[in-house]
């Protein structure tokens, strides 16, 4: 039994109790006492003051008149003082709030006849005044004010004068990141319900919060209008946007309309709980929907970059971005410039931005071009220091003979390092005047050192030739002189086509003797006539330097030779009178000078 089912209880008998009393008192009075004048006052003071010490249970006022080690003595108005437990008046250091003078309210929980004292106590009466309290709230609809003591399973412990229970979901209108924050704070609470016998309370907080919501709500919904600067507390995050709380009317908060730079998820600035400030940009009274901006607060950086980042202008800032196109570069809060890949280097080729700069790095780099309608600023790494291809054509001038490593071998042709990032190109047309070369790699490999002679450079297309064979003497320059018209030589067969057969006449210098030049018979194909490696003989018909062919001829070379052979035979004939070999040898003479 509680203790309020027990008050009742006790506060019943004291009524039939008194009713007795009444009645013995009553009788006594008539037998033993003379009633003079003034004796319905004296029986009405005495009538009075015999019931106050059977009413048990009952609260009172008293007046504090005397505090010694055990007890605190109160005068209730009864002919003896009542005493309550010096404990009840210790705090939790051990100092007694207790006054001598102060009027207290009080609960008498007993009366001992033997020793004529009441015994009174202060924490029981305020719990019955707690307990009125509550039902008074609760019925009202009113507030209690508490302190949160601890968090529990599902919430809080709160103190309102007795424990009661706060659910964590009825603490505050959206969850409470840290729990521990709201422990030792004062807080009203509304009374959701509650049970007396089972000494069972569970407030909540978010049902005040919700009707403070609500007014400022409509408050809000009255104010609000656009262009109106207004504080709000970050309700949700999105990767497209915050929604704002802005007492009761949430607001959008698009990504784009967060800062004039660059924000990649809104995460990154804000989380939820935050307060902040911002403009409202627009605003639909019938569906209630309002469009924020934060940017907006600040001046469009953009309207001034001209000024401040003009052309030819050096800049240093942070790198933010990478993209197979370029590297972007922050310059101030919502300005960024794009380096394209072909603007970091004067002499390398980069493929992709990251082979030079990294998400952080500060590059210094120059203005190049800037569109504030297109919001576009370009920018240049390399122009920071001089093009090297400007000045290579003066340390370098056509003829000069350079040595350098191989760097790179390609089917083309080889490149060979000259100066820092500056690479020259030996064609594979440029190796050797004489050597058949399929391949670079048959001659040179990455590393060589060799020389070569400077070709040519072109500075706008950033090309650098050079040539290896030129640092000798065309050796088809001098063949005319080594292999005159009417020679006869000998070679060695490296080729074999349906047009004819090529005679190696020494390294690099090669003849070829054309399918009507092999035999005086007519003959279609040379192939299987002949073998490579064959060494064979020939006449030299013609020569052309400049197209570096010499014509060879074995049926001419034969034909020759018959002569020879004609010739040897009729001179050893014996010198008679021939008229026939007269006019055989005269034929044959005849035959030659044609030729």
């Amino acid at each position: 039994m509680d203790n309020f089912t027990k008050n009742n209880s006790t506060n019943k008998n004291n009524l039939a109790n008194q009713a007795v009393k009444k009645q013995v008192f009553d009788d006594q009075l008539s037998k033993d006492v003379q009633v003079s004048s003034n004796s319905e006052k004296d029986y009405e003071d005495m009538y009075a003051e015999s019931f106050k010490r059977f009413e048990e249970g009952e609260l009172v006022a008293g007046k504090i008149i005397a505090i010694d080690k055990d007890y605190v003595l109160v005068d209730i108005g009864y002919k003896s003082e009542g005493q309550i437990r010096i404990q009840e008046f210790k705090d939790d250091h051990g100092n007694i709030n207790a006054v001598q003078g102060d009027n207290i309210e009080v609960m008498v929980e007993y009366w001992d006849e033997e020793e004529e004292r009441v015994v009174l106590s202060k924490e029981k009466a305020a719990k019955v005044k707690i307990w009125d309290d509550i039902k008074i709230c609760y019925d009202n609809n009113e507030t209690i004010k508490g302190v949160i003591l601890a968090r529990v399973k599902g919430g809080f412990s709160v103190d309102i004068g007795v424990q009661a229970f706060l659910p964590g979901s009825q603490a505050d209108l959206r969850p409470v990141r840290n729990l521990d924050e709201m422990v030792g704070k004062t807080f009203a609470f509304k009374i959701l319900k509650y049970n007396r016998k089972r000494s069972n309370i569970v407030l909540s907080r978010r049902a005040i919060l919700e009707l403070e919501r609500e007014s400022k709500r409509s408050a809000i919904l009255e104010s609000i209008h656009e262009g109106k600067i207004i504080e709000g507390i970050v309700k949700n995050i999105t990767e497209y946007g915050i929604f704002v709380d802005l007492g009761g009317v949430d607001g959008l908060l698009h990504i784009t309309d967060i800062s004039w730079g660059r924000v990649k998820h809104p995460s990154e600035l804000f989380s939820v709980g935050d307060k902040i400030t911002v403009k409202v940009l627009s605003f639909d009274v019938e569906k209630e929907r309002v469009s924020l901006g934060m940017r907006q607060l600040n001046e469009d950086p953009w309207a001034t970059v001209t000024e401040k980042y003009p052309v030819g202008s050096h800049i240093t800032g942070n790198v933010v971005s990478l993209t197979d196109y370029g590297a972007f570069i922050e310059l101030e809060d919502g300005i960024e410039g794009l380096i394209h890949v072909s603007e970091m280097s004067w002499t390398r080729k980069i493929r992709h931005p990251s082979k030079v700069v990294s998400i952080g790095d500060a590059v210094e780099a120059v203005v190049l071009d800037i569109k504030p309608e297109n919001r576009r600023i370009s920018l240049g790494m390399k122009q920071v220091v001089p093009n090297p291809w400007n000045v290579i054509s003066e340390k370098y001038p056509v003829g000069t003979t350079i040595e350098g490593k191989v760097k790179n071998i390609t089917d083309f042709g080889l490149f060979i390092g000259i100066d820092e990032g500056i690479d020259g190109l030996v064609h594979i047309s440029d190796i050797s005047w004489t050597k058949r070369i399929k391949h670079p790699s048959e001659l040179y490999n990455k590393g060589d050192v060799i020389r070569a002679i400077v070709l040519d450079i072109e500075k706008e297309n950033e090309r650098f030739s050079l040539g290896i064979k030129q640092i000798e003497t065309d050796p088809w320059t001098t063949v005319a002189e080594r292999y005159n018209v009417g020679k006869e030589i000998t070679g060695t067969v490296t080729n074999i086509t349906d047009f004819g057969v090529f005679v190696e006449l020494e390294e690099g210098i090669e003849g070829l003797v054309h399918v009507s030049e092999i035999s005086a018979e007519k003959i279609k194909t040379p192939v299987g006539k002949f073998n490579i490696g064959d060494v064979i003989t020939a006449k030299v018909m013609n020569i052309n330097g400049d197209e570096r062919r010499i014509g060879l001829s074995i049926k001419r070379l034969d034909i020759e030779d018959d002569k020879a052979l004609l010739g040897e035979y009729i001179d050893n004939m014996s010198p008679v009178n021939s008229t026939f070999g007269d006019i055989l040898r005269e034929n044959l003479q005849n035959e030659s000078n044609k030729q």
